[in-house]
Parts: structure tokens; sequence; C-alpha cells
């Protein structure tokens, strides 16, 4: 197993979240992890804003861009479009479970269609030089995961594919929302590790129910490439990337307190705001930095109320921070030393019985 490998701990595609404001401040507490765009559809990347839908800053690297589609040509086209771009390597979303992804043909629905999988990465790897890779389910609806996704990976696999990031979760594409199909599916872990004893010569990752970096190095112990966090790297974002590069890569780590990544953050969106972007633009993927810390809550209020104002700024974001520091400074300060006991006059010895 290579120990330099970027995916050895990588935050999940998360719609609505992972853009490219996510991605550099995630970078700000890890500049080792493997960081993922949002899906963006094989149509939207041919025909609308690329500068929009797929800019990203050099220090996000090493960054990986999702695609959606179930049309060979339209994702090679994407995919060539992505490598030109840079992204580091191209991702086809074979996962996803909501109605527009069904709707369309790809997302989850597409383990149902595993030799058209491979015909979409074929002609993805023809169509540029990058590593095309698949994020799946371990099945869908009423398939046995035992039987089907060994054969998913097996045909997936010999069309070139060999990286793939397999959430442990069945989707139920009728009868749950995209959020009930992360909680409720069971999950079994067990049935990731079998794929990599059966199929050693790939990279298998795994993705879901993972919450703590302290979770991944067992992971990798038995046999593993590597672990991705979805939700548990968003919501708590120092569980995951704080301390991992010398955890898991032996590299110094870029910052090593929250304080400290909240600081690192300050000339980008400085920078952001300059270029006339809003405040909660960023500071949205942010709240969860101080997560069970004393002043979180504070963070969070002053953050949200912040970001809904026009007009917000550095002064704003410096006051959240603040509102954090006091806390700390109080829990920190010792307390006063308890007065000793009034000792009771002497009695004049005329007095004394």
């Amino acid at each position: 197993m290579d120990k330099d490998q970027p995916h050895r701990l990588s935050v999940a595609p998360m719609m609505d979240w992972t853009d490219r404001h996510c991605r550099a401040f995630h970078r700000q507490l890890s500049r080792r992890a493997q960081l993922w765009t949002e899906m963006v559809t094989a149509p939207a990347v041919i025909h609308g804003d690329r500068a929009r839908l797929l800019g990203f800053d050099a220090a996000e690297h090493p960054v990986v861009l999702q695609l959606g589609g179930s049309d060979p040509a339209q994702l090679a086209q994407a995919a060539r479009i992505g490598a030109d771009m840079g992204y580091d390597a191209i991702n086809l979303n074979c996962g996803c479970p909501s109605d527009r992804v069904q709707s369309g043909c790809f997302g989850a629905v597409l383990m149902e269609s595993p030799n058209l999988v491979a015909d979409c990465v074929a002609a993805m790897i023809a169509a540029q030089p990058r590593p095309v890779t698949v994020k799946c389910r371990i099945g869908v609806d009423d398939q046995i995961p035992e039987e089907v996704l060994p054969r998913f990976v097996e045909t997936v696999a010999a069309a070139g594919v060999r990286h793939f990031v397999i959430h442990a979760r069945k989707a139920w594409l009728q009868g749950l929302s995209p959020r009930e199909n992360r909680e409720i599916p069971p999950l079994d872990h067990g049935l990731v590790l079998a794929m990599k004893a059966a199929f050693p010569a790939l990279e298998i990752c795994l993705n879901g129910g993972l919450q703590r970096r302290e979770q991944v190095p067992a992971l990798l112990a038995a046999g593993l490439d590597g672990a991705m966090f979805g939700r548990a790297a968003y919501h708590d974002p120092c569980a995951v990337l704080l301390g991992a590069d010398s955890a898991l890569w032996g590299a110094p780590d870029p910052v090593t307190t929250p304080e400290e990544a909240a600081q690192a953050m300050r000339p980008y969106i400085a920078r952001h705001l300059a270029a006339g972007g809003r405040l909660h633009q960023v500071t949205r993927h942010m709240l969860g930095l101080f997560h069970g810390r004393p002043g979180a809550r504070a963070w969070r209020r002053l953050l949200s109320q912040a970001g809904g104002r026009p007009g917000a700024g550095l002064a704003d974001y410096d006051a959240a921070l603040a509102a954090v520091a006091q806390p700390r400074i109080a829990a920190q300060t010792p307390p006063p030393a308890p007065a000793e006991p009034a000792r009771p006059a002497p009695v004049p010895a005329r007095d004394r019985v």
C-alpha cells in the first residue's frame, strides 16, 4: 500500500456543501487529504458556466471532480474538460439515490447496469489522461449485495477502473429520501473489506458511518486503501482533518488548533470579499469548526447572523472569533484562592476562665 496516496483520507462529495469555499477551508486543516467537488452532471459541464461549476484554486490539490451521467460520449467530453481544468482524478457517481438522478438514469440506479457503467468509464478513460474512479453503493432495492457488488466491481474494473469508493449501505430508490438513505439502510463494512480481499489489485476505499480520523488506521491495517468521511467532516471538521497529515502521512500539520485554522482563512475571506463575494458564502462551511468547544454556539450564532446581512465583512468574522476566545480565557483563568477563615481575636488574659 502506497502511504503517500491522498485517498488514505478523503472528504466525500456532498451536494450544496463541498464547493470551492468549503474545500479551501478544509485545506487549511489538512494539506494531504483528498477533497472532492459536488457532483456535476456531464451536460452541465459541457454546456454550463464552467468557471462557476468547475473553478478551483491550485491550493485545493489533490482534488477530484465527480461527474453524474450515463451517456458515454457526454461523460467522455466532460471528463476531458475536467482534466484540462487540472483536476487530479475524475469520478463517476454510481451512488446518489435522489429522485433527480434516478430520472436522469445516473447515480445509484447505475448499480443495476454494470455493463453501461463499464461503457461509460471506458469512454472517460480513453478521452483524457487522469485516473477514472467510481463511487458506488453495495446495491440497490432488492438486490443481494453479496451477489451484485462483486459482479459490479469485476465488470467495471475490466473496463479499466482501478479505484472504487464503496458506500457501505444499500440505496433504496423507492420509499426512502436521500437523507434516509444515508442513515436507515444498515452498514456493512465487512462486505467492503471482502471486496478488497477478493480484488487485492484494486484500490478500495470505505465510505459510510465514519466519524473520526482515529478510525482510519484500523481500516488501513485491515487492508483497505482509504476512508472517506461525509457529514462528519462537514459538521465537525477538526475531528476528521485536524492532525491528519502527521497521523496518516507523517507530514507537518498546517495548523494545530481550530483558532489557527480560523486565522488562516482570513486572507482567503478578504480576497473573496474584495472580489464582490459575500461573507456567508465562505463562513457557512465553517460553522462546525469549534464543534464541542467552549464558545461554539456563539461562533455559529454570530456568523449566521452576519452572513445574512449585506455588507458583512472581516469585522463580523473577527467578532465571532473573539466570542470563542472569551469562554476559553474564562475557562483557563484559575479561580481565586479561597480566603482564609478569620482567626478569632485573642481573649485578654483577664477574661480567660
